[in-house]
């Protein structure tokens, strides 16, 4: 559905990309990840032919994005990170508006207005003015507008952005249910959001790809794939923890106090798991123990370890 090959954009004295390549096949979800400024909005735009690319090429579909344009916007539906919408028209005419941009006519316009409305829960607001809507209802219009014209892909740029938790909530529930009919490249910066919902991640960071893999590969190949949390109350604190590293599978101890309790997070190798190691430890030491238990990695910990770097 989607195919990227060596696209670049540079602008004077900056590269926004270079050289990205990717596929996302029909009938994906798939997450487009990445921190502030890395270029995720810059290859959006590239794909909805909102922006011509410095070199490569992009396809939807199997049109080209610069030169088919047309052809492409055809299957494509884009929701941008701001969606600019008119608050002073009616959900109704906004969308009556925006289905005649899209070649909507007669009864195939009514109808699609009335299924997107359904879909994206606006049925009892159709009649009220968009600035006087909530955030969310706000988000709703923007998505609910990308579906006018029954596209093949969604591209969906932090569609869930100033909500809040119930509406993020609702939101997640409505893109779960759009796949099942549509492909969806999805930005966000929440990532528990994409381990729930996406298939296969891509992760950009300055311009470059710097994984794309499933969620649960990409947090099985992190150096520090797991963690252990033990609370405990060694009578020196300190000294305690420089026990814990003499573990050999143990990387990384840091430590905080939980009242009379001390909290130890220990970052282990990869394949490793030395809670029996530590019973030990702590029933030779005297320690009294109320938690130890494993941490399994998150694919935010891989984002972090993707994008900052970590010191071995």
């Amino acid at each position: 559905m989607i195919k990227v090959e060596n696209l670049t954009k540079r602008y004077a004295g900056f590269t926004a990309i270079e050289d990205l390549n990717f596929e996302v096949e029909k009938g994906e979800i798939v997450g487009f990840l990445g921190p502030n400024g890395a270029g995720k909005s810059t290859t959006m735009r590239i794909l909805s032919s909102y922006l011509p690319p410095t070199s490569g090429r992009a396809s939807i579909a199997g049109y080209d994005v610069f030169h088919q344009s047309m052809e492409a916007r055809r299957h494509l539906g884009y929701m941008p990170e701001n969606v600019p919408l008119y608050p002073e028209m009616r959900v109704k005419e906004y969308l009556d508006y925006r289905g005649a941009l899209k070649e909507l006519r007669g009864s195939r316009l009514r109808e699609r207005v009335g299924d997107v409305a359904a879909l994206c829960s606006l049925s009892g607001v159709m009649n009220r003015l968009i600035g006087s809507l909530s955030k969310g209802y706000r988000q709703r219009v923007g998505l609910a507008d990308t579906l006018l014209s029954s596209p093949d892909l969604l591209i969906l740029d932090e569609p869930t952005i100033g909500l809040d938790p119930n509406q993020i909530r609702q939101v997640r529930e409505l893109i779960r249910n759009l796949a099942r009919h549509h492909t969806i490249l999805l930005s966000t910066h929440i990532l528990p959001e994409v381990e729930m919902i996406c298939k296969r991640v891509i992760i950009i960071n300055r311009g470059r790809i710097e994984a794309a893999d499933t969620p649960e590969n990409l947090v099985a190949s992190m150096r520090s794939a797991g963690g252990i949390r033990l609370e405990a109350r060694p009578e020196d604190p300190a000294a305690a923890k420089e026990q814990l590293l003499s573990i050999k599978s143990i990387r990384e101890v840091s430590l905080e106090a939980a009242g009379e309790w001390s909290r130890f997070t220990l970052r282990v190798e990869p394949g490793s798991d030395p809670r029996e190691e530590l019973w030990r430890l702590a029933s030779d030491r005297r320690w009294s123990v109320r938690e130890l238990s494993w941490r399994r990695a998150t694919l935010e910990e891989a984002f972090v370890e993707l994008t900052l770097g970590d010191e071995p």
